[in-house]
C-alpha cells in the first residue's frame, strides 16, 4: 500500500493535544496552509488555533474521519491509549491509508500495539517523540526521532521539517520511543550535574554568571546550561517540560531497562530526586525545578550573586 506525500493546501491534517508544546507545533503546520482539524481535552487551549483557521472537532474519532495525516501530542501513556483505542478514538474513525503519528513520549510497547492495530485497518503508524522542550517547539527546532514504516516517514517529512531541524528515522515501530528514552537518560543525568554545579559554585562564593560564562565554553557545554540555568537563576520554574511528564519518562526507561536486564544507577537516582520534586508540590513546574529539591536537601537557596 502506498502513502501520499504531505502537501500544503491539499493534505488534510488532524491534530490532537494543544499543551505547552503541541499548540506551537500545530501552529507551524497552519502557517503553510495545511487544512487542520484540531481537538484538545481543554477546548480553550485550542482556541488560538481555531482563531487562526483550524476546525474544531468534538472527539478524536471526528478528527480522524477528516484527516489524511493525524498527529497526537499528549501527556501520558494512558492518554495515548484512550485517544487511539476508545470507541470515540482515532482508530474508530481512521480511513485506510491514513498516517497516524504519535509524538508523545510513551511506552515502546504501546507504540508497537498502535502500529499493529493501525495496520489491521490499512493505516500507517509512526511513533515520533521529540526533544527540545517549549523553546524547540516555538522555534520549530525540535529533534524528532521516528519509528515505523520508512515510506510513511518519508511521505510525512514535509510535516516533520516544519517542526524540527533534526529528523532521524530510527527503524521499525517503537524505535522512535526507544531513542527518546536514551535522550531522557542523558537529560536526567545532565540536570543533576547542572543543579549540583550551581549549588557548589554558590557555596564556594563564586559569581554564578561568571562561572557559567567559563564552563559554557568548555567540555561542560550543553543545551541545559544555555537554556535552563538562566531560568534557575531568575527563579523562574515555569514549565518548558513538566516534571510529572519527566518522571513518567524515566519510569518507562527504568521499566524497559529492567526488561532488558540492565541496571542504571544514575537514572535510578535522578528518578528518585524528581519524585522528591513532585512531593514538594512542583509536578507541574519545569524540569529545572530539580534545583528546588536539591536546595531543600542542602538547606540552601541559590542566588545569582555569591553568598
Amino acid at each position: 500500500m502506498t502513502v501520499q506525500l504531505a502537501i500544503p493546501m491539499t493534505t488534510k491534517i488532524g491534530w490532537i493535544g494543544t499543551g505547552v508544546m503541541g499548540s506551537s507545533m500545530c501552529g507551524h503546520l497552519l502557517t503553510p496552509g495545511f487544512p487542520i482539524t484540531v481537538h484538545s481535552r481543554t477546548r480553550s487551549k485550542a482556541q488560538p488555533l481555531v482563531d487562526r483557521g483550524a476546525q474544531w472537532a468534538d472527539d478524536p474519532r471526528a478528527v480522524a474521519t477528516e484527516s489524511d495525516v493525524l498527529l497526537t501530542m499528549l501527556g501520558f501513556p494512558q492518554d495515548v491509549r484512550t485517544v487511539y483505542f476508545d470507541e470515540s478514538g482515532v482508530l474508530a474513525g481512521a480511513k485506510p491509508g491514513t498516517v497516524l503519528i504519535d509524538m508523545t513520549t510513551t511506552d515502546p510497547t504501546l507504540s508497537r500495539e498502535i502500529a499493529e492495530r493501525a495496520a489491521a485497518k490499512g493505516c500507517f503508524a509512526i511513533d515520533a517523540p521529540v526533544s527540545g522542550g517549549d523553546v524547540g517547539a516555538r522555534n520549530a527546532s525540535l529533534s524528532i526521532m521516528a519509528g515505523g514504516d520508512r515510506n510513511a516517514v518519508q511521505a510525512t517529512m514535509p510535516l516533520f521539517e516544519r517542526l524540527g531541524k533534526t529528523i532521524v528515522h530510527q527503524g521499525g515501530p517503537g524505535t522512535g520511543q526507544q531513542a527518546k528514552l536514551c535522550n531522557q537518560i542523558v537529560i536526567a543525568g545532565t540536570m543533576v550535574g547542572v543543579c549540583e554545579s550551581l549549588l557548589y559554585g554558590y557555596k564556594a562564593g563564586l559569581d554564578l554568571n561568571r562561572m557559567l560564562e567559563s564552563i559554557r565554553g568548555g567540555a561542560a557545554a550543553c543545551w541545559t546550561l544555555d537554556n535552563l540555568t538562566p531560568r534557575i537563576l531568575q527563579r523562574n520554574f515555569d514549565p518548558g517540560f513538566f516534571v510529572e511528564h519527566f518522571v513518567k519518562d524515566m519510569g518507562i526507561a527504568l521499566d524497559e531497562s529492567k526488561r532488558m536486564g540492565l541496571v542504571l544507577p544514575g537514572l535510578t537516582l535522578a528518578h528518585q530526586l524528581y519524585q522528591t520534586v513532585q512531593r514538594l508540590g512542583h509536578g507541574r513546574s519545569g524540569t529545572h525545578a530539580l534545583m528546588l529539591a536539591l536546595e531543600d536537601l542542602c538547606n540552601v537557596r541559590v542566588n545569582a550573586m555569591p553568598a
